[in-house]
């Protein structure tokens, strides 16, 4: 007679659900970076434009930011399981109309709705992090994280590259959309099987107002959209009118939410999140600091590729040292931030601040010959930097908010970082390009020029990252002078 099996322990049942939300999350923020390598071979293979690049890797961005907060909400009332699979599932139907795309239109259709499941899933997995751990755990949990994110995001690149140079330079990036659907499957899998159903919602609060995400989806989408559009070959300057949208949807939003509240309703966003110093002032530094690294990379990859005419692959192993010093450092961050807070925090930008800089001296003073392992170096110092920035800001940053609303705290956060992918990399990018285009574009542009228009574009990256630093600086003032609010739902 067989034994019957023994059913895991809860504390094993904690960590295998925490395993498969990080793997989804990586298998997300992998599509953030990776795609980076593959734009001159779509751009070669389906005769795209400036805008349609831009809009593969930032109409990801701004379709991520759109879906955020309204699957948030709907996880933090409903069932963050659920939500967490119908976003996967989405997600892996996604991946395969991008693969099988065959014309560029398509592929950014295909690329906008795969944004919006990912945006459906991220949420789920800042909740339930938030919902199977506490206190010290919460931070191991984040430190781990963190290693995870930060590893996705510097890997993306090199994997990118490796996949095109085994596909060729026509096809390869096909590859880039075929390798999430085997992936989404079995998490699909593991997901049904070992992610608590359980939902932490109080009772009596499961309206959704609809309305006001409506008026937030519009906010978000006139904020983003000019800075999307925006390729410094061209662009229309009505884009910027867009703004103006951004104003009087943000006002009515705002306007909306309080009256909704005061009615005794729960709104999308309690705005009463924001007197936590510690989530406001996290929130922040998140955002200013994600719209610098994702546009350090594709900066760093546009300048290998045209700039140095390095293959894909070897463009992409640039950013290794990125990733394996910041998953180090995020782990033990994750650990270190317990006894040291904000400090850690502050060091790790100041690490990043010096790496940067290091980076760029490497790209415009040294010989080409030597120039990709130069860069590696001040790769290597910046991700050490970055890890102490996001694992353990992550977990400052929802230390203080309440378990019931760790969904939709999570996603405003994430609105604030894809808000920033799209304007840090639209600000860059388009500075980078618009040198080029001045020296008669890609084909009359030489290594001078080049180095002229990554200097230039990183100048934005150091300047986002120096407001980043000085953000981290002023909430260690505050928690030093004892200015710390607590949260009311009042």
């Amino acid at each position: 007679m067989t034994k019957p099996r023994e059913a895991p322990s809860p504390e094993r049942q904690k960590w295998q659900a925490f395993a498969v939300c990080v793997a989804v999350a990586a298998l997300t923020i992998l599509d953030l970076s990776k795609v980076n390598v593959g734009l001159p071979s779509i751009e070669a293979s389906l005769g795209a434009g400036p805008t349609a690049l831009q809009l593969i890797v930032a109409g990801y961005a701004l379709a991520f930011g759109l879906s955020l907060v309204p699957s948030g909400r709907l996880g933090d009332l409903k069932s963050r399981r659920l939500m967490f699979v119908v976003g996967l599932t989405a997600f892996t139907v996604a991946s395969l109309l991008c693969a099988l795309a065959p014309s560029i239109e398509l592929l950014v259709a295909a690329r906008i709705l795969q944004g919006v499941a990912a945006g459906i899933q991220m949420p789920q997995v800042l909740g339930l992090i938030q919902q199977l751990f506490q206190g010290k755990e919460r931070a191991r949990a984040f430190g781990f994280f963190g290693a995870i994110i930060g590893v996705s995001t510097a890997f993306g690149p090199t994997l990118g590259g490796l996949l095109i140079a085994i596909g060729g330079p026509e096809d390869g990036w096909r590859l880039l959309f075929w390798m999430n659907i085997p992936l989404g499957l079995a998490a699909i899998v593991f997901a049904l099987r070992l992610l608590p159903k359980a939902s932490t919602a109080p009772s009596g609060h499961n309206e959704l107002d609809l309305f006001g995400i409506v008026l937030l989806g519009l906010t978000i989408f006139t904020l983003m959209l000019p800075f999307v559009l925006t390729t410094g070959q061209g662009d229309d300057p009505l884009r910027w009118l867009f703004l103006i949208g951004f104003v009087v949807f943000g006002a009515a939003f705002i306007r909306w939410e309080q009256r909704y509240k005061a009615s005794g309703r729960s709104p999308v966003v309690h705005f009463s999140l924001f007197s936590l110093a510690s989530y406001r002032n996290g929130t922040l530094i998140a955002t200013v600091y994600f719209c610098a690294l994702p546009a350090t990379f594709l900066l760093t990859t546009l300048y290998l590729q045209q700039g140095l005419g390095l293959e894909p692959v070897y463009a992409g192993m640039v950013t290794i040292p990125f990733a394996l010093t910041s998953a180090v450092a995020a782990f033990y961050g994750g650990r270190l931030v317990e006894r040291y807070g904000r400090s850690l925090v502050v060091l790790g930008l100041l690490l990043v601040a010096v790496g940067f800089v290091a980076l760029l001296l490497a790209a415009i003073l040294t010989p080409p010959e030597i120039t990709p392992y130069a860069m590696g170096v001040g790769m290597l110092l910046a991700g050490t930097g970055g890890g102490f920035v996001i694992s353990p800001n992550q977990t400052l940053t929802l230390a203080e908010v309440p378990v019931e609303m760790g969904g939709v705290a999570g996603s405003m956060g994430q609105v604030g970082q894809r808000a920033g992918t799209a304007i840090g990399t639209a600000a860059a990018v388009s500075t980078f390009y618009s040198v080029i285009a001045g020296a008669g574009g890609a084909d009359g542009a030489g290594l001078v020029e080049y180095h002229e228009a990554y200097r230039n574009g990183f100048f934005v990256v150091l300047a986002l990252i120096s407001v980043a630093l000085v953000l981290g600086l002023l909430d260690l003032r505050g928690r030093k002078t004892g200015k710390v609010t607590s949260y009311s739902s009042d």
